[in-house]
């Protein structure tokens, strides 16, 4: 229960959601019905009662809310925010290694991470700081916890998140996880096989047609299960797709092809910075994919760190900004919605992937700012996107790729925040949300409302602006308002 001094147990908060690890896990689709769950420091176990409530097997132990219950082997395990309120540094390694070795498959581990910006200064108390509650919190950097956690382990530390790392027991899972994140959802051409004059061929063909999308490439017989009966039918796989391609947009094949192509590049020049394993290693179906791709897994390697070598050369992102067929750009900045990241070319997706290499996925993040020549990039949280037609920012997370420093802006209690305009131009043109904000900016442009941006950053500068002019914001259509005598002087003086 730790010192006299320092009352560990005041740290478990309560909540009406899950913890931010645990909403890592289910987002990454690492915790689901076809896994075990233990939370080791499972405080007073909401989690637990959630992931029970949704058929997830799990069991939890605290020291002080569970101090009787067994701490049990599963397949996932959780060590959330317990590192950091443990003040005896061989206690604390001593928790890790228990935690890691009732894990099978997975340990997540998150801890408190200091950021600049955080506000007040904290009083200084063994290797962390001890809180005016009486608790004790170790404060790590984002690479300071990476570093701790493989240093103990010995095994690498995967960023699922600012202050959560994911730790796989095996290569070929890590190395998955690690291409998913970088993987793009298949598409399938619009056109299905309605000319099939036979419905047993269409029923056979379909289902490869939804492999082939998914892998990019012809799949072996053993990545699907209806292989046999389509041998049996057309003779092999490759007549099979032959036949497939005859009767849909061959083009929409080479796209998906093209694009796994460009997962795999992205995902291997990040892979880089962690060591990339021997081909041995890799899961089976990554394996086929070098070789089917590129050759060989050797000649795989070397496109990727072309690439990535050239995202360091003077000039190169700025220009690749440029050539950006969707974003909004401006002198400095390339600002991208998170759903259009990945139609970027590849330089700029391992770009961006270097700082969630680092970071992991910064919750809410739903724009990214690509600083054109700083070496820097934002991830910025507007939680109204979608309905606000001006959405005010909430937090910025600011990361230096060159010095590796992070700094958190927060505006939640900011009564003046910055707001968005123009909404469109983060989207891709095919986004069904496109057409509704681009038809709001055609009124506002009309009526010379976006013409001097410097005085409409914010909340109440857009405000002003709106009430100046005499309109009003109806959901995402701009209205006229009444104005007074002298409102209507100052137009007219105009």
């Amino acid at each position: 229960m730790g010192s006299a001094a320092v009352l560990r147990y005041k740290t478990a908060i309560r909540r009406g959601d899950f913890s931010r690890p645990v909403k890592c896990l289910l987002r990454d689709g690492l915790l689901g019905n076809n896994v075990t769950f233990f939370d080791y420091g499972c405080g007073r176990g909401e989690d637990l009662e959630l992931l029970a409530a949704d058929g997830v097997m799990c069991g939890g132990w605290d020291p002080a809310y569970r101090p009787e219950a067994p701490r049990q082997e599963a397949d996932v395990v959780n060590l959330g925010y317990v590192l950091n309120v443990i003040e005896d540094q061989e206690e604390r390694a001593a928790t890790l290694r228990q935690a890691w070795g009732l894990c099978r498959q997975l340990l997540a581990v998150s801890a408190q991470v200091l950021m600049a910006g955080r506000g007040k200064e904290p009083v200084e108390f063994g290797d962390g700081v001890l809180t005016g509650r009486g608790t004790f919190q170790k404060f790590f950097e984002q690479s300071e916890l990476k570093t701790y956690l493989e240093g103990q382990l010995e095994t690498e530390a995967i960023p699922a998140g600012i202050g959560t790392f994911y730790l796989f027991k095996e290569e070929a899972s890590r190395q998955q996880f690690f291409a998913n994140r970088f993987r793009r959802h298949p598409i399938l051409p619009r056109r299905r096989i309605a000319e099939l004059r036979l419905e047993e061929a269409r029923q056979i063909l379909e289902p490869l047609m939804e492999v082939i999308a998914s892998l990019g490439r012809l799949p072996d017989p053993m990545e699907f299960d209806g292989a046999q009966t389509v041998i049996d039918r057309f003779g092999s796989l490759k007549r099979a797709f032959a036949a497939i391609e005859r009767i849909t947009d061959a083009e929409t094949w080479e796209s998906i092809a093209r694009r796994r192509r460009e997962d795999l590049l992205v995902y291997l020049a990040l892979a880089r910075f962690r060591k990339r394993p021997v081909l041995s290693l890799l899961p089976l179906t990554l394996q086929r994919d070098m070789k089917a791709f590129f050759g060989s897994y050797t000649k795989a390697c070397a496109e990727a760190d072309a690439l990535l070598f050239k995202t360091g050369e003077e000039g190169v992102i700025d220009e690749a900004c440029k050539r950006a067929a969707v974003g909004k750009l401006l002198p400095d900045d390339l600002y991208v919605h998170r759903s259009a990241l990945d139609s970027l070319e590849p330089l700029l997706r391992i770009y961006e992937g270097c700082g969630r290499a680092y970071l992991g996925e910064v919750e809410g993040a739903n724009v990214i700012k690509i600083h054109r020549r700083s070496g820097k990039l934002s991830y910025l949280v507007y939680p109204d996107f979608d309905d606000d037609p001006h959405p005010a920012l909430l937090r910025c997370v600011k990361l230096n790729l060159r010095t590796r420093q992070i700094e958190c802006y927060e505006y939640a209690q900011s009564a003046n925040p910055p707001v968005l305009h123009r909404k469109e131009s983060f989207l891709l043109a095919s986004d069904p949300r496109h057409g509704k904000f681009a038809r709001l900016t055609d009124q506002e442009e009309k009526r010379g409302l976006l013409e001097d941006p410097s005085g409409i950053g914010t909340r109440e500068g857009w405000a002003r602006r709106l009430s100046e002019r005499g309109f009003a914001l109806k959901g995402h259509r701009l209205v006229l308002i009444r104005l007074n005598r002298q409102q209507t002087e100052k137009r007219l003086e105009v």
